[in-house]
């Protein structure tokens, strides 16, 4: 794990949950939304149909497919500037994290960070997901960690859910609590 000063410290945050496809950003972002109370999201719930036909097919998107839907999230994140709020986006470049940060120079970025073959075993076991195994590889590819000049927090994404929200609720500032939630990928 790696920390850098929270820019917003406290349950108001702005905290964009990042990484590959099938790292848990979904899992992870519900549950620290939850242990927040705040709002959530889920980016892919904002990609237009031609972005998930796309990855449907194999096919990785490409800047000019992501700038309408970045655009879409930076939008939510400062609808939510007074309430805080949590998005699961994968952000896998340092310009596409800039873009959320537009207007929002408080976002916080967790970013859940492994194995390939852990991330390729999770997406092949999504049933019904856009995402394919194929597109695995290219995700990896795209991803630039986070640099030091970004706030935020890298975690592995193999740990239990609870530690992972414990430690982003550490390095945010918000009051300890115990969680009772399962490792990303173990029933419920």
């Amino acid at each position: 794990m790696t920390n850098s000063p929270p820019a917003s410290p406290g349950p108001a945050a702005l905290v964009v949950v990042m990484g590959v496809s099938g790292c848990g950003k979904t899992t992870v972002g519900a549950a620290l939304a939850q242990r927040l109370k705040v709002p959530y999201a889920d980016a892919d719930d904002f990609h237009p149909e031609a972005n998930i036909a796309k990855m449907s097919a194999g096919i990785p998107l490409d800047d000019q497919d992501r700038a309408p839907w970045l655009s879409a999230l930076a939008q939510w994140l400062r609808g939510h500037h007074e309430t805080g709020a949590v998005l699961a986006c994968s952000a896998l470049k340092r310009n596409y994290r800039d873009l959320l940060r537009e207007g929002n120079d408080e976002v916080e970025f967790v970013h859940l960070h492994g194995d390939r073959e852990v991330v390729a075993r999770r997406v092949a076991g999504r049933p019904g997901h856009f995402m394919p195994v194929a597109l695995v590889d290219s995700q990896f590819a795209t991803l630039e960690p986070l640099e030091a000049d970004e706030s935020g927090v890298t975690i592995d994404f193999d740990l239990p859910v609870d530690d992972i929200v414990a430690a982003v609720a550490t390095h945010l500032g918000a009051p300890a609590v115990i969680l009772t939630t399962p490792r990303i990928g173990e029933a419920k």
